[in-house]
């Protein structure tokens, strides 16, 4: 479960009725209680609080003191995008939909569920001299609803309202919605501009409104809006038993488990050379590491059963199309295993703490030592391979941190950071010259 929130009491409000939030989130997980993923929360008592938060996977802003209750029609379970919310207040005006405005991603929401919109000139909760938090709310007393969620570029106006045009634009090139990393805004007496650039909350309006790690560990990521990285993937079949966590990057298969899905990337590929490590944090004698075709089929087929599935197990063996051969050494506990996936000449490698097994060369290319010969992205089910991690024999329940990049296992940074040509990513070994991280950035090389 998710511990880490931030907290602030703010001070005398420059308007009650007039203010703007606007933040970049990445969602991770699903499932908390009634699915109340709270962003940002103000709270006075149990009557009287406000919330914008994820309720059953659509958008909700609640402030109890201004009889406010918007929801959107439109889900939001996309756990590999960066979302760009803003939500605009501005109770003064005459028209009631013009009070209260979300915009995803630069374009304003207009369908929703539900629409209550505070009574014209009414003061709100949010941004009053109240206790506010950033993921998490305070409902009755205790703070709940924190989610494993990403936040970058944390925006608060108090007293003015701008649409979603000052915090971001559209690229000239790719079309893409993307950070204004100084907006010209005027913040107010509470407002505040935090997790600008890396995981400091030291307020960077000039009006040294900072932020406290109200609980947990507040992470830093290389995965942001222009960069995104690849994560293990909770919405694929068969992985409800799971617990995911640390941003989707950690997977507990659970001390219940009683099946032999695998987890799989968020992002798949069909060309390139790709890298990624992931450490084996709870070994159980019976966990696998590698790629695939396709999500998780059955309960009853492990990572290696099908085809176009190839896993290095943890007892040294190589497993694909349910055959396994002596591969290499044995790995446990503590262990860091990367795999090399080279789509150009359809060979895949793997390494143990940095050492290429089998006498593998991942740059070597088509006829490379120690390469396992993959069949082509083309003749598999789906044209993609995606990494993957699993357990063989359906009763076991190992624990994986990956880094796809991110620089981190878990919340543990890389103790040495190993060279890597192209830049994008931080990874505990060396990254072989030429492959890179499976990211955005990463495909568009």
């Amino acid at each position: 479960m998710a511990t880490t929130y931030l907290t602030r009491t703010f001070g005398s409000p420059t308007n009650r009725k007039i203010f703007t939030w606007s933040a970049w989130v990445k969602r991770q997980n699903f499932g908390i209680t009634e699915n109340n993923n709270a962003l940002f929360s103000g709270y006075l008592n149990s009557s009287v609080r406000s919330t914008l938060r994820f309720n059953t996977d659509k958008l909700n802003f609640q402030d109890t003191e201004g009889s406010v209750e918007i929801i959107t029609n439109r889900l939001f379970r996309d756990v590999n995008a960066w979302y760009h919310i803003v939500v605009a207040v501005d109770t003064t005006q005459a028209t009631a939909s013009n009070r209260v405005k979300f915009y995803v991603n630069g374009e304003q929401e207009t369908s929703f569920a539900q629409a209550d919109y505070p009574a014209q000139n009414s003061n709100l909760l949010m941004g009053g001299n109240d206790i506010h938090y950033i993921n998490a709310r305070n409902a009755s007393g205790s703070v709940d609803s924190i989610d494993d969620m990403c936040y970058s570029h944390i925006h608060f106006t108090d007293g003015t309202a701008y649409d979603a045009s000052y915090f971001g634009s559209t690229d000239s090139t790719t079309g893409e919605w993307q950070i204004n990393t100084s907006p010209s805004v005027t913040y107010g007496n509470n407002g505040f501009f935090i997790l600008k650039d890396g995981n400091s909350v030291t307020d960077q309006s000039g009006n040294s409104n900072n932020w406290t790690v109200g609980g947990g560990t507040l992470t830093n990521t290389e995965d942001c809006p222009s960069n995104v990285f690849a994560t293990w993937n909770p919405l694929d079949g068969y992985v409800s038993h799971m617990v995911f966590s640390n941003g989707n990057n950690t997977v507990d298969f659970g001390s219940t488990n009683t099946t032999k899905s695998y987890p799989r990337s968020t992002i798949g590929v069909a060309s390139g050379k790709w890298y990624f490590e992931v450490l084996n944090v709870v070994n159980t004698n019976g966990q696998s590491v590698g790629i695939t075709d396709r999500s998780s089929p059955s309960t009853t087929h492990e990572l290696g059963y099908d085809p176009y599935e190839y896993a290095y197990l943890n007892n040294g063996d190589l497993i694909n199309n349910s055959s396994s051969s002596s591969y290499a050494n044995t790995y446990t506990s503590s262990d860091i295993i990367g795999v090399a996936l080279d789509l150009d000449n359809n060979k895949l490698y793997f390494s143990k703490n940095g050492t290429w097994q089998n006498s593998g060369d991942p740059t070597s290319g088509a006829t490379g030592t120690g390469a396992i010969s993959i069949t082509a992205p083309s003749s598999t089910n789906n044209g993609f391979y995606f990494f993957a991690v699993g357990e063989y024999s359906g009763t076991q329940n190992p624990t994986w941190s990956a880094n796809f990049g991110n620089g981190y296992f878990g919340t543990t940074a890389v103790s040495s950071a190993g060279t890597n040509a192209s830049g994008i990513g931080i990874f505990e070994y060396d990254v072989p010259t030429g492959y890179t991280a499976l990211s955005t950035k990463g495909l568009n090389l």
